[in-house]
């Protein structure tokens, strides 16, 4: 049992420690029998940094962790550490003693890590591979996820799901030697957030989708889209009721380092 949870502790810290290929643990069980919690707000931002412009990512993670003026967005990073070693220093700095940094040194699945913030605590997480890097082409790509819970109300959580798919496939060059690929990452992303709605669990997801008319990752007619184009994306899939999640906005974070901009969705919860 210790093993078990120093190894996941090491992973949420940034550890590096790769987590099995067992089932996340359970989030909510059965419902709970405490009254509704007041409204919080939860701002979710999706982030790609980007690699034309190096000298400017630095004030692009400082303008994602001012995304909602004044309040502490959880994000779903992508391309962290993709062909050099800057960011994790900077994330660390901006996403400090208030964060827990997911991922961020994990040993293989470093490239989308999470920054969670207080008043909600990583209870759990999974990395899951999805398939290896090409050369010239990609990296391996992974699916990062985590439970995450408000310290002050019990029961009331989501799993916060990241990734990055493969470039190409279906925008770009359109290669359809890398649609194979890409589809297996559909595949994947689909079962991971089914694996938790299947146990009544609300999922938020983050993504880099790397195809424009991206819909949904479940084809569930309950998938809801904050963004309806471009490829990144944030979806949320409703769990059995137990925790209630609405929209109240969205907006763009100019990051100016390549074609991406950051994604904010600002949402409140509750337990119901």
């Amino acid at each position: 049992m210790a093993g078990r949870i120093s190894r996941r502790q090491a992973l949420v810290l940034g550890g590096g420690a790769l987590v099995g290929a067992t089932t996340l643990g359970s989030v909510s069980g059965a419902r709970s029998a405490s009254a509704a919690s007041e409204w919080v707000r939860l701002p979710v931002i999706t982030a790609n940094i980007g690699r034309a412009d190096l000298g400017a990512r630095e004030a692009a993670i400082r303008a994602v962790r001012n995304g909602d003026p004044g309040h502490r967005p959880i994000v779903g990073w992508q391309e962290i550490r993709e062909g050099d070693t800057g960011e994790p220093a900077m994330i660390s700095q901006y996403f400090g003693d208030l964060y827990q940094n997911a991922f961020l040194h994990h040993d293989t699945s470093y490239r989308v890590p999470i920054s969670a913030p207080q008043p909600w605590k990583v209870v759990n997480s999974r990395a899951t591979f999805v398939h290896g890097g090409i050369a010239g082409v990609t990296p391996p790509r992974w699916i990062n996820e985590i439970v995450a819970e408000h310290q002050a109300h019990p029961g009331l959580k989501f799993v916060l799901i990241n990734t990055h798919y493969i470039a190409g496939a279906y925008n770009g060059n359109q290669n359809p030697n890398l649609r194979d690929e890409w589809d297996l990452h559909k595949k994947t992303h689909r079962e991971r957030v089914m694996a938790h709605h299947g146990r009544g669990h609300l999922v938020i997801w983050t993504a880099d989708t790397n195809r424009p008319d991206f819909d949904k990752a479940t084809g569930q007619d309950t998938e809801r889209k904050a963004f309806a184009h471009g490829i990144d994306r944030i979806n949320w899939l409703p769990g059995d009721g137990t925790v209630q999640l609405d929209l109240l906005s969205t907006r763009t974070i100019p990051m100016n380092v390549d074609g991406h901009d950051a994604r904010a969705a600002i949402f409140r919860i509750r337990l119901a």
